[in-house]
């Protein structure tokens, strides 16, 4: 065989290189105009990007008896954790820590409870007294105000009210005894964020290792610092949170005081847990208190506590919140609003309770990722609710 033979022999069999143009495309592709095709690219993938979230909240919404025990056990973690890692810091044993934490909280929490029930017990008699005078004015107004309401014609309307409200509690009785056993499961969902809260506070460092392992492990040092950025982050929401929560209460409460307003203590409370939904819940709290001073002090003090809500209202809008919680939470108040109300269409009073804390986390979460910043260790400075020994020793640990 002669050399140029062999030459064309080795030249039939060499492989051939593979072309990796992406810009190689069919015709059927060509005929598409590049605008629809771009279109459709971010179609796919958005609807793709939605139907995982709908899986998601699916899941959640099907484990709802487990989640929101779980979301309970690690808010009231963040808002026990300052005190916490100030007691670890000083040097008490941790069993000692968990101790006062749980003891402190479940005394501050029953003496507010005491004191509400003594309020309402001692001035309950004169606000049910005050209300029928209010009822019986009312229908003098109706009689001899401009709407001139005959007997029957009242008569009709309270009728049509009672069988409103007949349907409703119809409707709420039946759906009671469709779920059936509500109060078992509020009883259990109580007894496990207990048990989560103890487990977080005692052994939050081998929880998180063991989630940790469930990533790849090239991917696990971004989700450290990605949680631990988020975390800090609901650390910082829940105690701005219970600082804007207490001037709330403490101006409301003192306002319905000062103007002589029944039940301004348990106003006061009922306020202080209605702003944890941010926004939302101290405007529909505060409302509770003009209604009050309507029915018992008349339209003049009823006109006087709005304006005190309404003032508070503006303070924590314009002073507190953008100053404490924009910089804690990191969410514009446009998104805040957003997605209070989708917590609220989602899954009720603790979606509302659970959305702002949980944008944030994953707000913080996502930047610190896609930004690079925890190979440097930048972000928001603090620890997870593990960790009591300093950074540097654990990365030589490492």
């Amino acid at each position: 065989m002669s050399e140029d033979q062999r030459h064309r022999l080795r030249d039939l069999f060499r492989p051939r290189p593979v072309s990796t143009d992406r810009t190689v495309t069919t015709e059927a592709d060509e005929a598409v105009p590049l605008p629809l095709r771009i279109t459709a690219g971010y179609a796919w993938r958005l609807l793709l990007i939605a139907a995982a979230i709908g899986v998601f909240i699916w899941l959640v919404m099907l484990l709802k008896l487990l989640v929101i025990p779980l979301m309970v056990g690690i808010l009231i973690t963040a808002l026990l954790w300052p005190a916490f890692s100030w007691m670890l810091r000083r040097g008490l044993p941790r069993w000692l820590a968990i101790a006062i934490s749980l003891i402190g909280t479940a005394a501050i929490v029953t003496g507010l409870l005491w004191l509400v029930v003594w309020q309402v017990r001692a001035q309950l008699p004169d606000v049910q007294k005050s209300t029928a005078e209010a009822f019986d004015q009312f229908q003098v107004w109706l009689h001899e105000g401009p709407l001139h309401l005959s007997d029957s014609q009242i008569a009709d309307y309270l009728q049509q009210g009672l069988d409103f409200l007949n349907e409703q509690t119809q409707a709420l009785w039946t759906g009671a005894l469709a779920i059936g056993t509500t109060v078992g499961h509020v009883a259990t969902g109580a007894l496990l964020s207990l048990f989560i809260l103890i487990c977080l506070l005692a052994d939050g460092a081998g929880i998180w290792r063991w989630t940790l392992k469930i990533f790849p492990r090239t991917s696990r040092p971004a989700v450290d610092g990605a949680a631990r950025n988020g975390w800090t982050t609901v650390v910082n929401y829940a105690r701005t949170q219970m600082f804007v929560a207490t001037i709330d209460a403490i101006g409301i409460g003192l306002g319905a005081f000062l103007l002589q307003v029944p039940l301004a203590l348990p106003v006061a409370v009922l306020v202080f847990l209605g702003s944890f939904i941010p926004i939302v819940g101290a405007v529909v709290t505060g409302a509770v208190a003009v209604f009050l001073a309507l029915v018992y002090n008349g339209p003049w003090i009823a006109l006087w506590m709005l304006v005190v809500v309404l003032a508070v209202q503006q303070i924590e809008g314009h002073i507190l919140q953008p100053i404490m919680m924009g910089s804690a939470v990191k969410v514009h108040p446009l998104a805040v609003v957003l997605v209070v109300a989708g917590g609220a269409m989602i899954a009720g009073i603790p979606g509302a309770l659970f959305a702002v804390p949980l944008a944030a986390f994953v707000n913080v979460a996502a930047v610190t990722i896609s930004s690079g910043s925890w190979r440097t260790g930048a972000g928001p400075s603090g620890d997870l609710i593990w960790s009591t020994v300093p950074r540097e020793r654990r990365r030589r640990n490492r």
